[in-house]
Formats: structure tokens, C-alpha cells, sequence
């Protein structure tokens, strides 16, 4: 049990950087397409929804091809997969619970290292009802 919950943490804390990660790629992504000329509209001879689907279609995968967000992006989806696989191990009345309580933790924390506006005083402080709430699951 207790291995399965230091790779809950691990888990935890992977998809708590790569939010953050994503998040500031998915920013640079945004600023340079709106300091770039914007793309030629699609010519397709139909109706403006499919138009509009199509455009869409094309900005996403802009937007996977940009590193930036692909790269954490990947490395978010492959912590999910092992997320699932402990599933088969692990009560999800845990599992759940510790995974998404340090997800949230570890997303507030490497937001601040990535020099983004936190209020640092209530993520300590909503950090530390986590752990006391983590402490509450695990320590029984």
C-alpha cells in the first residue's frame, strides 16, 4: 500500500507540472497566433458551421504541432495511463483522493515557479488542508 501511494504522489505531482506546462504553452501558442497574420480562410464551398469546424479542426492541430504544449502534454497523457493502471491495484477510495489532492497542490506550486500570479497565503493554505486531508485517508 504504501508504494502504491508514493506513485499516487509521483502521478500527482507529474500531472501538477504539466498543467502548468500546458497551460503556459497553450499562452505562447496564443500570443504568437495573434502577433502572427492570421492563416488564409478555408475555401470550401459550403455552409459557415462546416467552415467553422474545419477552422477549429486546423487551430488544434496548430496546436499539437506546437512543442510547447505537446511535449507536456504527452507526458500528462502518459501519467493518466499510469493513473489507470493503478487503478487495478489500488482502492479507488484512495487512489482518487491522493492523486487529485496533490494534482492540485503540485499545480499551485509549479504555477509559482513558473512565475505565475498566485496568492501565495491561500495555496499554503489549501495546501495544507491537502496533506491534512491526505494524512485523514492514508494514516487509518
Amino acid at each position: 500500500m504504501k508504494e502504491d501511494i508514493q506513485k499516487m504522489v509521483a502521478v500527482g505531482l507529474v500531472w501538477g507540472a504539466t498543467n502548468a506546462l500546458i497551460r503556459r504553452g497553450a499562452l505562447a501558442w496564443d500570443n504568437q497566433n495573434s502577433s502572427s497574420p492570421p492563416p488564409p480562410p478555408l475555401q470550401i464551398p459550403s455552409n459557415n458551421f462546416r467552415r467553422k469546424i474545419l477552422a477549429a479542426l486546423r487551430d488544434w492541430i496548430n496546436l499539437l504541432l506546437f512543442w510547447q504544449y505537446s511535449v507536456p502534454f504527452l507526458v500528462n497523457l502518459s501519467a493518466s495511463a499510469t493513473f489507470f493502471a493503478l487503478l487495478g491495484d489500488s482502492p479507488i477510495s484512495i487512489a482518487v483522493p491522493v492523486t487529485n489532492a496533490t494534482t492540485f497542490a503540485a499545480t499551485a506550486a509549479f504555477g509559482v515557479l513558473l512565475g505565475e500570479e498566485t496568492q501565495i497565503g491561500l495555496a499554503l493554505l489549501g495546501t495544507s488542508f491537502i496533506v491534512f486531508g491526505i494524512w485523514l485517508c492514508v494514516g487509518q
